[in-house]
């Protein structure tokens, strides 16, 4: 399983890293844009579906990568209150049902990338910009966050049954703790 765990962890840094590179494209086409309309009258082409396509591969790419962290955000109203082994169920349960909706999610992303590659989709734009890779990454996003939860599942239970309590959200690499 830790081999899994770090071939997940690895493949959720470069879906996070390519999501950091989609991110700077959409704000620099879209710095460029306003520069272009605004002060020259000459919009950039394509602006919308660059940006419309990059956001998929922006959130999609880093939820892999979020989970591993622990760093999605929760309510905590009762879960400070309980045992740690009532602390894992609840994490077990949690990811259960995120694995559940994110098959699901999944299934039906794999038949619209099918339907989307088949038929050659594409934006009705001033620029025909296709959108079976958008549906590609948010597919693949999808697939590795499903993968992850299975193994947060599966620790989470082993912890539950031991008595553990479940690990602690993991602090970003660059953020100093303070004393």
């Amino acid at each position: 399983m830790r081999w899994i765990s770090e071939k997940v962890q690895r493949l959720a840094v470069g879906m996070v890293l390519l999501g950091s590179v989609g991110m700077m494209l959409s704000m620099f086409i879209c710095v460029a844009d306003v520069t272009g309309t605004n002060f020259f009258g000459w919009p950039v082409p394509g602006t919308l579906e660059i940006t419309e396509s990059t956001m998929v591969l922006i959130v999609f790419g880093a939820l892999a990568y979020t989970q591993e962290r622990r760093g999605h955000i929760r309510v905590e109203l009762l879960h400070g209150y309980m045992s740690p082994r009532v602390k894992s169920f609840m994490d077990a349960v949690t990811h259960i049902l995120a694995f559940v909706f994110f098959a699901l999610l999944g299934w039906k992303s794999i038949g619209e990338l099918s339907y989307s590659w088949e038929m050659r989709e594409a934006t009705m734009g001033a620029i025909r910009f296709p959108l079976y890779p958008a549906r590609l990454l948010l597919t693949a996003g999808t697939a590795l966050l499903i993968v992850q939860l299975a193994l947060d599942v599966i620790s989470d239970t082993g912890r539950m049954w031991r008595g553990e309590g479940p690990p602690q959200a993991h602090a970003p690499a660059d953020t100093a703790k303070v004393s």
